[in-house]
């Protein structure tokens, strides 16, 4: 029983869709670090510029202040002295790299589907060989010139 269930995974592993599926995972996870570096560093920071110098990271409501009483000069601060916080300004990077990413999926996806080539479509008509006109596959005679097509 043992060594079929091990038969079974292995041949389950070994599925190229498995596989695929694993290579995608370990791609995805990379591609989210560098979106998330992207958001953080490069997109959030002129948005927070361009909104009076706020830093995304940093905007959060206090709950309940820490050991030391609010307000505190960053989220990072707030934290140190055991501060309850609703971090927003985090939630809104996060949402930004989602869009990023579903994004970035989507073009990707588009780019795949156009390089499959769609199949023709099966030939419903054939030619007269008599008149020339266009007749059903099925034709035994041509409907235009009464032409007998068993050949």
């Amino acid at each position: 029983m043992f060594k079929g269930f091990i038969s079974d995974f292995k041949s389950f592993i070994m599925r190229g869709n498995v596989v695929d599926m694993a290579v995608g995972i370990v791609i995805g996870a990379a591609f989210s670090s560098i979106v998330t570096s992207l958001v953080s560093n490069v997109i959030m920071p002129p948005i927070g510029f361009l909104l009076g110098k706020v830093d995304f990271s940093n905007l959060y409501l206090l709950l309940q202040s820490g050991s030391t009483p609010g307000p505190y000069p960053s989220l990072e601060a707030a934290r140190k002295v055991g501060a309850v916080t609703l971090n927003y300004g985090l939630f809104i990077n996060a949402m930004v790299s989602f869009l990023i990413v579903a994004f970035v999926i989507f073009l990707l996806i588009r780019a795949i589907n156009h390089l499959y080539q769609k199949p023709a479509a099966a030939a419903t008509t054939k030619v007269c060989p008599f008149c020339a006109l266009e007749i059903p596959l099925a034709a035994k005679r041509c409907p235009h010139c009464t032409s007998n097509l068993e050949s």
